[in-house]
């Protein structure tokens, strides 16, 4: 692992831990209003989300914005080191998966494959204004949706943060998963 990008993960983890409440809660709801703008905003099909933590972007205004025809789905971690999803709707039962986050409560087996998803929101450390996005290290994201490095959407991968988590650059390497836009709550990069 690159020292430099991980005393980076460090710098932003703390940066975006660092900012208030009522900012954040602006965040989550401007975001939701970013994410709806996309020219390819999910209109039906299944969407993945994730579950905040450790001071991300929340995603709760704009799960309860989409439109009924989309199907809000969580991450599950598999055994093989991939993601899969299933389907989740607030009050649905949660388990803590090996990392502590809350994931719906099925064998992943059973769930969905990256590849069935029509778009994704993923959480990001830190991120540039030419599409770099730079996650917590363990390559979940990378690894899942490596099928996107050379095929096109869909699933559609947005990157979401705050505009706090921007940076000059961030080194691309060959295993990245360069999002189809970057969004925050005061801006939308493509």
């Amino acid at each position: 692992m690159n020292t430099d990008r991980d005393q980076l993960r460090r710098e932003l983890r703390a940066r975006r831990r660092e900012l208030p409440a009522a900012q954040r809660i602006a965040a989550a709801d401007a975001l939701a209003a970013q994410l709806l703008a996309l020219p390819f905003a999910p209109e039906r099909g299944y969407v993945a989300g994730y579950w905040a933590m450790d001071g991300e972007i929340a995603l709760h205004a704009w799960q309860l914005k989409l439109p009924r025809s989309c199907v809000y789905c969580l991450p599950v971690l598999a055994d093989d080191e991939l993601l899969r999803f299933a389907p989740w709707r607030p009050g649905d039962a949660l388990v803590t998966n090996r990392f502590g986050i809350p994931e719906p409560d099925i064998e992943p087996s059973s769930a969905l494959q990256a590849g069935d998803m029509d778009f994704v929101a993923m959480p990001l450390v830190g991120f540039d204004a030419h599409g770099t996005r730079l996650g917590m290290g363990g390559g979940w994201y990378d690894r899942s949706f490596a099928f996107r490095r050379e095929s096109p959407a869909p699933p559609w991968l947005v990157g979401v943060g705050f505009e706090a988590q921007r940076v000059d650059s961030i080194d691309l390497h060959d295993w990245d998963v360069r999002p189809d836009a970057t969004c925050t709550e005061s801006a939308i990069y493509q």
